[in-house]
């Protein structure tokens, strides 16, 4: 999907989303490091219709964006400097293999890897960037929790 594709999908209406869903990894090892995030009040799950999917992947049981992966987030970058939205919130989800404690930090820390991503290489505002972390409580689909669309990063554009 192009810059312009994307733009024009945002800007239809700001508060639909772009989703971005990694493949190929699972969540199931353990950390006992813990990182609180609850899903702000403002997030509402996008209809299927209304998104744009990038096939985005990180290695299993990471968070960390690979560099084989960053040219696919250049549209979105571009998409995001031209439409006129406040705030972008970067949500990311998780299958259901692994804890759910486990699948809530690792869906943050993606999320979180994006946005800084999107701040350091892109040179979107941090301010205009929120991470929220939802685990596994949202699957793209619902039939198959484990699948692998259900691990991704959606962005919405609000405001």
């Amino acid at each position: 999907m192009t810059a312009e594709q994307i733009t024009e999908k945002l800007q239809k209406q700001k508060t639909r989303g772009l989703v971005i869903v990694p493949t190929g990894q699972q969540a199931t090892s353990t950390d006992s490091t813990s990182v609180a995030a609850a899903a702000p009040a403002s997030y509402n799950e996008v209809a299927r219709e209304d998104q744009v999917n990038v096939q985005i992947s990180f290695d299993f049981d990471s968070a960390s964006l690979r560099a084989d992966q960053k040219p696919k987030l250049a549209a979105l970058c571009q998409a995001m400097k031209s439409v006129d939205a406040a705030l972008y919130q970067i949500i990311g989800h998780t299958d259901s293999s692994g804890s759910a404690a486990y699948n809530q930090r690792l869906s943050l820390l993606r999320a979180q890897e994006v946005k800084r991503h999107m701040v350091s290489e892109c040179g979107i505002p941090e301010n205009r960037l929120e991470a929220v972390g939802l685990g596994e409580s949202a699957p793209f689909d619902q039939a198959d929790p484990k699948a692998d669309v259900n691990r991704r990063v959606e962005f919405q554009a609000l405001g």
